[in-house]
């Protein structure tokens, strides 16, 4: 105990809860947390030693990454040999991979796991998936998923990468005809993949049939060396993930055999036939599976961020409230408190809608399935939205943590900015935010049209509800009541967005030109509808979990579950006043709400990032071990600088002194 920083082991004892309660709420029940327990064992390994990554070169950080990813996935390898991880559970296996992963900087085996085998599990046919399943599940071969090009990104009808079908010699010929169709961004295809899924433009009998899948083999698996027709290299530094050994390739009249086009759901027969898949959305499967990845990991880039900087708030005092008293700890400011503790209640409100949308998506598949597409266009939008809205809100609120850390936050050893560039990146990759975003729109623009059909699916059927009581009576500062009105904003805005288009349409402007001009109103709809799929999912949640849980937990959850409503209630006050009865005295009364929610919510402060169970390894934070040892921690790093291996440098004499002489 006596290695524990004092103020953060006071901050321990003055917990109201049970911590392990909540991890294991968190985990989803004692079996998972269990299971979880045993493999954090088998996944957590120290870094190899040796100079800090941060001082590392640009090839010595992509060298060291290779080491530490398949020191990782030795790991992952060994608990499938011990049958705690297998295909069935695959969520699970990946879940564990990124919330363990010690790897700072991002992995270059990481699109093998997470977009390689999907793409084969969910697009491959059974004799497909026989062929290269366990070959890629063992990591036998290493793949990568190549979509995106220097031309194209999130218009994927615009790729310009071809597989034109010839039915003579019964293959696919693999070309890239311009700079711009060549492969860029895929990660670890640089040096690591020998293999990639490859999604390209299908041609056959001389007609075009839209982007497709093939599995295509990059490099010899012997010798490594890139196969005949094939440019292969790395693209360079990037703001972070420069361990991932991202790449690009082109092709020159490759050629590969048809049963190499992942066919379970659109097929081309031997003689060329082409035989179109029942729904193209099927084809966006991966892309789907990888959003809702996406979405549950912004939760561990924020939990880790908040961890650190809770932490070190308990730690770090700063200025005595009145002379003659000590330092204050800066978690005492409310300042300080309204910086951090939102990040607390969002990884809640993510964690469980993020558990929503797997529960959503195994249903949806499950009717794909059995023939039933009903449900797809609303699980892709679903998606869509909270890829978007879920990097966004924790892109901000990591930058938060950061700030909330002073300088000591802006220290690479802090991991703070690291995070920042990670979280970062995935407002970009895998579809920009923006696009995602009008995607979601536009489902929610043919379901405003169908609306009085009365078949809404379960994720929009609030829209009904909400439009008959879009004339509320006085306005009730409750949980419940916000998360209404927030059912009517959104509503309220797809309705107008509808209104405007049809009148611009109605006036003789295009369809086209007609989007593009309500396109920033779309984007605000889109997310109106995040908004409340976050909020309600949050609310019914904590509303269930009451039943089960200790009285203790019980009033920090909800807790959780004010702040995060009322906070969202005061950012989005323009829509409130626009779109119900809220007044100015309202709002008073929720920034007290609020106010008073943070002082009941500081006492448990560091208990609740506590919860998160999250080891010092996957931290890698010099703010944030559980020990609180800050300061010794900031020094011990600064003294594995290389510049401080000798007490003076040699620009000294070279340079300096004949400079400070007037000699140089």
């Amino acid at each position: 105990m006596s290695d524990i920083n004092q103020d953060l082991l006071k901050e321990r004892l003055r917990c109201t809860f049970d911590r392990k309660e909540l991890t294991i709420l968190i985990d989803g029940g004692p079996d998972k947390h269990r299971d979880r327990k045993e493999k954090d064992a088998v996944m957590l390994h120290s870094k190899f030693e040796g100079v800090p990554e941060d001082y590392l070169s640009y090839v010595e950080k992509f060298e060291n990454s290779i080491k530490e990813s398949v020191e990782m996935f030795s790991r992952v390898r060994r608990l499938q040999e011990q049958g705690k991880t297998t295909m069935n559970n695959y969520r699970e296996v990946m879940a564990n991979i990124l919330r363990s992963t010690v790897v700072r900087d991002g992995s270059p085996m990481g699109l093998h796991y997470f977009m390689f085998l999907p793409a084969i599990i969910n697009q491959g046919t059974e004799e497909q998936q026989a062929q290269w399943l366990d070959r890629a599940w063992n990591c036998n071969i290493i793949g990568s998923y190549a979509q995106t090009e220097l031309g194209h990104g999130t218009f994927i009808r615009g790729l310009e990468t071809t597989a034109t079908y010839d039915a003579d010699t019964k293959e696919f010929v693999l070309h890239s005809p311009t700079l711009s169709s060549y492969k860029w961004w895929p990660g670890g295809l640089g040096h690591v993949a020998n293999y990639c899924i490859l999604v390209a433009q299908l041609y056959t009998k001389g007609k075009c049939h839209g982007v497709h899948l093939f599995i295509v083999q990059i490099r010899d698996e012997d010798t490594h060396e890139p196969l005949p027709g094939i440019k292969v290299g790395e693209i360079g530094p990037k703001l972070g993930f420069n361990s991932v050994n991202n790449g690009f390739v082109g092709f020159n009249n490759v050629r590969i055999p048809r049963n190499q086009m992942l066919m379970r759901n659109s097929q081309v027969l031997e003689d060329g036939t082409y035989v179109k898949s029942k729904n193209d959305k099927l084809n966006y499967g991966p892309m789907i599976f990888v959003r809702s990845v996406i979405f549950g990991d912004s939760v561990n880039f924020l939990s880790k961020a908040v961890t650190i900087a809770v932490r070190y708030s308990a730690v770090r005092r700063q200025c005595p409230r009145k002379s003659g008293e000590p330092e204050v700890q800066i978690l005492d400011y409310l300042t300080q408190q309204h910086k951090l503790f939102i990040s607390i209640a969002t990884c809640h409100a993510m964690r469980i809608t993020a558990n929503k949308l797997w529960d959503i998506f195994n249903v949806v598949t499950k009717e794909l399935h059995d023939g039933t597409y009903k449900r797809l266009s609303e699980l892709h939008a679903l998606a869509c939205c909270l890829k978007a809205v879920g990097t966004s809100d924790a892109a901000s609120l990591v930058e938060r943590c950061r700030l909330a850390c002073g300088g000591h936050g802006y220290m690479r050893s802090s991991n703070l900015p690291n995070i920042c560039q990670q979280i970062s990146a995935a407002c970009t990759y895998e579809g920009d935010n923006t696009v995602l975003l009008l995607q979601t729109a536009r489902f929610l623009i043919k379901t405003w049209q169908q609306i009085d059909s009365g078949k809404l699916t379960p994720t929009v059927d609030y829209l009904n509800t909400a439009r008959s009581k879009s004339h509320p009576g006085k306005w009730v500062n409750s949980i419940e009541n916000i998360v209404r009105a927030f059912e009517i904003v959104s509503m309220r805005k797809i309705s107008s967005c509808v209104e405007n288009m049809e009148n611009k349409v109605a006036s003789g402007v295009t369809f086209e030109d007609t989007w593009n001009m309500c396109s920033v109103q779309l984007i605000s709809a889109a997310e109106a509808h995040c908004r409340v799929i976050l909020l309600s999912s949050f609310y019914e949640d904590i509303h269930a979990s009451s039943k089960t849980v200790s009285p203790e937990l019980r009033v920090v959850l909800n807790q959780l579950l004010d702040l995060y409503t009322v906070y969202w209630a005061l950012e989005k006050l323009s829509d409130l006043l626009q779109y119900t009865s809220i007044t100015s005295e309202d709002v008073q009364r929720l920034q007290a709400w609020y106010e008073d929610t943070l002082v009941a919510l500081r006492p448990n402060a560091v208990g609740l990032v506590d919860a998160f169970d999250l080891d010092d390894m996957v931290l890698g934070s010099t703010l944030g071990s559980y020990d609180g040892k800050v300061y010794e921690r900031l020094m011990e790093d600064a003294l594995k600088s290389p510049l401080n291996s000798g007490k003076i440098n040699y620009t000294f004499y070279k340079y300096l002194k004949p400079f400070m002489e007037g000699k140089l």
